[in-house]
Order: structure tokens, then sequence, then C-alpha cells
């Protein structure tokens, strides 16, 4: 894609969202994190990860603590230019995430259709509360993955020039409706990955890129699996 100069906005029609940012804070993104980590803790054994011993539950919590504390300390606010570390840190952290909240899902389906012995004496309960746990997590991780590569991450979005959204926002179609120099923030970010779980389809906010019709489209699998699936059956066989 190529890349343009954002101009400030105007009153004769100008998109509010043209004029540059001065950077964002991570403390929402961050809670984010710390939220998934700990739907991760709190998940049932037999949905984590299925190799080694026991002490392997807290390998992924340490993995993501390792990226989010430096993270959090070192550069607390995104800006243009910042460290290329940073950047690098900041998507494996949500791929760390991702990955984790994929194989828990995998987990899900293959004690559903193969069933399971250790799952105690309500599995219904287990499955059913599981669900949710795995579906929230699967809101927060898109939630991550739209805010740090929607036109290039929030450190270019700072930027006086950076490249045409991935994600067309109500608030940039109807500037009059928005302050002037309005501009997305995570919170916008977890409203769209949240409505795209709900509803498996985009609702006010569109995709424009391939990237972010596919990522969408991959949200909308796994809610659907989680919920269509898992939880129906969870049900029925509380029932």
């Amino acid at each position: 894609m190529g890349r343009f100069r954002i101009l400030p906005a105007t009153h004769d029609g100008e998109a509010a969202w043209g004029t540059p940012a001065h950077g964002e804070p991570r403390w929402p993104a961050s809670l984010a994190i710390l939220a998934a980590l700990a739907l991760y803790i709190t998940l049932n054994r037999r949905f984590q990860l299925p190799f080694g011993p026991p002490a392997t539950r807290w390998l992924t919590p340490a993995l993501e603590m390792a990226l989010l504390v430096p993270l959090s300390l070192r550069v607390p606010r995104r800006y243009h230019n910042e460290p290329k570390w940073a950047r690098i840190a900041a998507v494996a952290l949500i791929a760390v995430v991702n990955l984790s909240n994929m194989i828990s899902l995998g987990l899900l389906v293959d004690g559903l259709l193969h069933g399971s012995s250790d799952l105690g004496p309500n599995p219904g309960s287990v499955l059913f509360f599981s669900a949710i746990n795995i579906w929230l997590t699967n809101v927060i991780v898109f939630a991550l993955w739209y805010w740090e590569l929607d036109r290039g991450g929030p450190d270019e979005r700072s930027s006086p020039q950076h490249r045409e959204p991935d994600f067309l926002f109500p608030q940039m179609s109807t500037p009059g409706c928005a302050r002037q120099g309005w501009r997305p923030h995570f919170v916008d970010y977890l409203y769209v990955s949240f409505t795209n779980a709900t509803a498996f389809s985009p609702t006010d906010t569109m995709p424009l890129t391939r990237w972010a019709k596919l990522l969408m489209l991959a949200q909308s699998l796994a809610s659907l699996l989680t919920i269509a699936m898992v939880a129906a059956r969870a049900v029925n066989i509380l029932r």
C-alpha cells in the first residue's frame, strides 16, 4: 500500500481522523493481556498445554509476563519510531496469547468429540464455563491484533504519515459525529472484536484490507466453534 500525508482536519468536511496523533498509552492493552492471562490460569487444566509435567501450566503465563513487564516499563507509550525490539516483542506477546488460546480451543473440541473422563462429576458445567473462558480470550486477543496491525500499528498511527486504514470506523466516514482529531484507541478495537465475535460478522466497522477481512473471518470461525458447537453440546450434557 502507498503512504500519504495526513492533513489537518477542517470544518469543510475533512475527516476527523486526518489529524496527526501524539502517541497512545499502552496500559489498556496491558490490562487486556493481564485479563487474558487470568482467564488462562483459571481455565480447567484439561484444556491447557497437553504435554509435560503439571508445572507447564505456568509456562505460558511466565512467558507472557516476561514480555509484558519490559514493554510496560520501557515503552509505556506507543510513539512513532519506537525501538524495533518493542514492536517485535508486542507482536510476539499477542502471538503467544493467541497460540495458547488456539490450543485450548482445539483441546476443548477434542474433548467434546471424543469424550474425557477427567472432567469430574459435572462435565457439562466444565465444558460450558471453559467455552466462555476461551470465547472471552478470543475477544481479547483479536482486539489486540486489530489494535497492533491497523495502519501499521499504534506507533505508525502516531506519525504524520501512515498508510491507508485497514478498518473504516463510523467516525471516519461521518466526521461530523466525532470531535476534531478523533482516532481509534484500544477500546474501539475491543468493541470491534466483541461485536464480530458475537454477530460472526462486521457490524458498524468495516474491514478494508485483505488481512483485516481474513483476521475477522478467523475470529468468527473460532467464535462459531466455541459458541455454536461447544456451548450447545455442554447445555445438552447439563440436561
